[in-house]
């Protein structure tokens, strides 16, 4: 299971709370982590964002991946910008990262990808006259969302194979399976959209074509 998202089910208020709207306070929460330079109003972002999970009663299962993950991460960047920038300005590097990343897990998991497309499709629709497929960017985001939760669930299932063959170490035995179903899912992905007609030609030629046949 990906660390960074994927629907938790719930009856929490969040679970409840519109996706377009949801997602509008994600962009304007993580572009104000960026604007940011405080370590306390950082730290305090930080803690929003940990009281939206007690708010959305993720269970600890879900939570202790995503912890896992970006204590991680907050190490190795930790020890790379206190050496270049020192120690307050990493740990705001520190604090923007935990802070964006958590937020953008907690909406994934109360959210449902069907309600996030909807939501960007309702958004976007004013916007078909100028060309634009409120369908199409919809579904991409969708499909981005999605896939972002297979590869780490693929990274997780190859690291734990590896794992009991007892070659956690090893290098090649996590990287070549990993490509190798990453590879098969990216390839049935293709065919689920070709399927549906994605991929074949541009809507304008289809659109051509049909006015072609019917003068």
């Amino acid at each position: 299971m990906s660390p960074f998202g994927l629907y938790e089910p719930g009856s929490s208020v969040l679970h409840r709370a519109p996706a377009g709207p949801s997602l509008l306070f994600v962009l304007v929460f993580a572009a104000a982590t960026v604007a940011v330079t405080s370590p306390w109003w950082l730290g305090g972002a930080c803690l929003l964002v940990a009281s939206g999970f007690v708010v959305a009663r993720i269970p600890l299962r879900r939570v202790w991946p995503l912890l896992r993950t970006l204590v991680l991460l907050v190490v190795l960047i930790l020890a790379v910008q206190w050496w270049f920038l020192g120690p307050e300005r990493a740990l705001v590097v520190c604090l923007r990262i935990v802070a964006a990343l958590g937020v953008a897990s907690l909406f994934t998991l109360v959210t449902r990808v069907e309600d996030l497309v909807d939501a960007i499709e309702r958004a976007l629709g004013p916007l078909r006259r100028f060309g634009v497929d409120p369908e199409r960017v919809g579904v991409v985001v969708g499909l981005t969302v999605q896939a972002v939760g297979t590869l780490a669930g693929i990274a997780g299932s190859v690291r734990e194979a590896a794992r009991a063959r007892g070659a956690k170490r090893s290098i090649t035995a996590f990287a070549v399976p990993f490509v190798v179903r990453t590879l098969r899912y990216a390839d049935e992905l293709g065919e689920a959209l070709a399927a549906r007609g994605w991929g074949d030609r541009d809507p304008g030629d289809r659109h051509r074509g049909s006015e072609m046949r019917h003068p």
